[in-house]
């Protein structure tokens, strides 16, 4: 199908290339966490007088936070498709399981950090080369050439024999059934969209991680590191999602990452109790311009409420999660399994970390709902007059 004119096809390779290259930086953060930073966290001996108190261990939930970054860069590797969506959220799964094993081993030096190191970018490797395999038998297409023809269309690409050909994530498709993603590497905007959202939400999670007494001196690099790490890849999936090029697109780009930039240490720089209100403000901008960049121009009305929602959600439903996580204490079959002494005192074990990932997932529904899910059928710019991108390259939705 031909590109309209003016608007030149995106490379997917280059958002491969990226979503990859983030989730390899994920990797020695992870494995730092648990040589460098879980050791820290950690009661010496079995009589120590410093009994292990609510989020005690910080490091654990900066690692599981690493870990999602992993999982989120192949997802934007995978430009969202379900071939490369699978495998990442197995990859992160095992890597939780893993992480569990790594921290009742008790790790430490250089040489386990290199080794673990290098069995996670062997873990990224083999799950990237399985996905382009499952690419591969399944034809998706790669970006499309000037003629409107893509690597699974046949010469002509316009014509009948060339519109049956249409690749699709999951199975060849044709004419019959356009509601699949087509063109442009079968990016699906709807699933780049929400792991923006995701990741903004985490980052927040991450520059609000705190231990008891907040006097670690490697707490708040290794808070602010992974911040920015999350910020990344909600730059990258949001520019990903965008319906197309632009100076707009461009600027709110280029606005959400010097904000994130500038006022992630800014918050973390503020007292850990002080903390909730800049970060929230912070988190607003942020969502805000992941909206402004995943969605074509929305009508004007719908700012107000977007900007209620992106100001008030995340930070109900992190409240909300951690309430659930201090009753239901997550953490404390983690704690056991690891083999490290058990939070005392009355307090819960929690897991920021995973209140985090629900405020994150609850947060970006709710934005789809108030905002429209990009590409949906309806959604104002999914179809002509609107976007730059042909309807039929947009997932959209019954």
């Amino acid at each position: 199908m031909p590109i309209p004119t003016g608007h030149a096809p995106r490379s997917g390779g280059r958002l491969a290339a990226v979503g990859v290259g983030l989730a390899v930086l994920a990797v020695p953060l992870w494995a730092v966490g648990a040589t460098v930073w879980q050791p820290l966290t950690e009661p010496v001996g079995p009589w120590s007088e410093r009994l292990p108190e609510a989020s005690t261990y910080w490091a654990r939930d900066l690692r599981f936070l690493a870990l999602l970054a992993v999982a989120s860069g192949l997802v934007l590797a995978g430009a969202g498709r379900r071939s490369w969506l699978v495998p990442a959220v197995l990859l992160g799964g095992g890597a939780l399981a893993v992480d569990v094993a790594v921290d009742r081993a008790d790790p430490t030096g250089p040489g386990a950090t290199a080794l673990l190191v290098v069995a996670g970018w062997l873990a990224v490797g083999s799950t990237v080369a399985s996905a382009v395999r499952r690419d591969g038998a399944t034809g998706v297409d790669g970006p499309r050439r000037a003629d409107g023809t893509g690597p699974g269309d046949a010469p002509g690409g316009a014509g009948p024999a060339g519109a049956a050909t249409v690749a699709a994530p999951d199975r060849t498709v044709g004419p019959a059934d356009p509601h699949r993603p087509v063109g442009v590497a079968g990016r699906d905007r709807a699933v780049l969209a929400g792991v923006a959202g995701v990741a903004a939400v985490l980052a927040l999670a991450a520059v609000l991680t705190r231990s008891p007494t907040g006097r670690e001196p490697a707490l708040d690099p290794a808070a602010l590191v992974t911040a920015l790490l999350l910020l990344a890849v909600t730059v990258t999936g949001a520019a990903a999602a965008a319906p197309a090029r632009g100076r707009r697109r461009l600027a709110a780009a280029t606005g959400v990452a010097v904000t994130g930039g500038i006022g992630l240490p800014l918050v973390r720089l503020v007292g850990p109790a002080d903390r909730l209100v800049p970060a929230a403000l912070l988190g607003t901008v942020l969502l805000l311009g992941v909206t402004l960049l995943t969605r074509p121009a929305l009508p004007a009305r719908r700012y107000p409420v977007l900007g209620a929602v992106a100001l008030l959600a995340p930070a109900l439903l992190w409240h909300v999660a951690l309430l659930v996580s201090a009753a239901l204490s997550p953490g404390a079959p983690l704690t056991a399994l690891a083999g490290n002494s058990p939070v005392g005192g009355g307090d819960p074990d929690v897991l920021p970390s995973l209140a985090g990932l629900v405020a994150g997932l609850g947060t970006t529904v709710l934005l789809a709902r108030t905002a429209g899910v990009p590409g949906r059928r309806g959604h104002p710019g999914s179809a002509a007059g609107g976007s730059a991108r042909p309807a039929s390259a947009e997932r959209r939705y019954p």
